[in-house]
């Protein structure tokens, strides 16, 4: 069996794109067997995979058990990969895809006020660094953010990354080799656009759900963030999964409590996109 488990039964799957800085944007929707509101809600999903590998195939699990358990549409961006495309074309995909879906929602059936952005790992970085770059922008606001075992801050060194450095699936000595065909020589590690955490300001941010993993070295990030947004009162939920390791909630093939915990988290979020949370900010048109 895959360590992704086996992919879940959908209601469709469409493969598109949008326009981009450097050409068309893959992107992938997971439509669910059963929507629970029409037009749909829609999570914007960008996979991990260090900035240098993932795409839309490697998470199309987990955003297939994401579209079903919250009865929404996840739309899987496939954006650039390090090292042909270093630091920021990611960040630029994203953005732009991200701008592309709020414009036109509408034709694929999706409400533009009912959507949310998600990642895990160096996705969840670009999640919460495209939430803070579009926050101010015109248009529809993005309702929630959800960041799975985030990677967002590359300029300090925690007691998580000391004590979880090897041995815990997670590598730091492989992921800092990422890092550096990720970004180019002299980059600012604390350029927010790079460390979402280095942010001076974070207010105007949607609801955030932050889930970290015990034995994974990004925790303590990942919990600063948490903290960080309350203190700028922003609605945080912070959950962090005792015994599990970075990348758990795609592993349901070989941790069979994973499954139950991405079902849980769906369960969590679901309210902030199908409008629990909706109110005359995230209206602003």
């Amino acid at each position: 069996m895959k360590l992704g488990g086996l992919p879940e039964p959908i209601g469709d799957m469409a493969n598109f794109s949008a326009p981009g800085p450097a050409g068309p944007i893959p992107l992938r929707a997971y439509v669910p067997v059963r929507a629970m509101i029409e037009p749909a809600a829609a999570l914007v999903y960008f996979h991990g995979g260090g900035f240098v590998a993932g795409s839309l195939d490697t998470h199309e699990s987990l955003c297939r058990a994401l579209a079903n358990s919250t009865g929404c549409v996840v739309v899987s961006v496939g954006y650039r990969l390090a090292p042909e495309n270093p630091f920021p074309a990611a960040l630029d995909d994203g953005c732009a895809a991200v701008t592309w879906i709020l414009a036109h929602a509408a034709s694929f059936r999706v409400d533009p006020r009912r959507i949310g952005l998600a990642g895990d790992s160096a996705g969840a970085n670009l999640a919460a660094a495209v939430c803070q770059i579009l926050r101010y922008t015109p248009g529809p606001k993005l309702v929630m953010q959800l960041l799975l075992c985030p990677i967002l801050d590359f300029s300090a060194e925690t007691e998580s990354r000391r004590t979880f450095r090897a041995g815990y699936l997670f590598d730091m000595t492989d992921f800092l080799q990422q890092l550096k065909e990720y970004l180019p020589v002299g980059a600012d590690l604390t350029d927010p656009r790079i460390s979402p955490l280095c942010a001076r300001e974070l207010s105007g941010l949607p609801v955030t759900y932050i889930h970290t993993a015990e034995y994974d070295p990004m925790r303590d990030e990942g919990l600063r963030y948490a903290e960080r947004l309350r203190a700028a009162n922003i609605e945080v939920h912070y959950v962090c999964h005792a015994g599990m390791i970075h990348l758990f909630y795609a592993l349901s093939g070989a941790i069979p409590s994973a499954s139950a915990a991405v079902r849980r988290i769906a369960t969590q979020i679901a309210p902030a996109l199908t409008g629990e949370y909706l109110d005359d900010r995230a209206h602003r048109i």
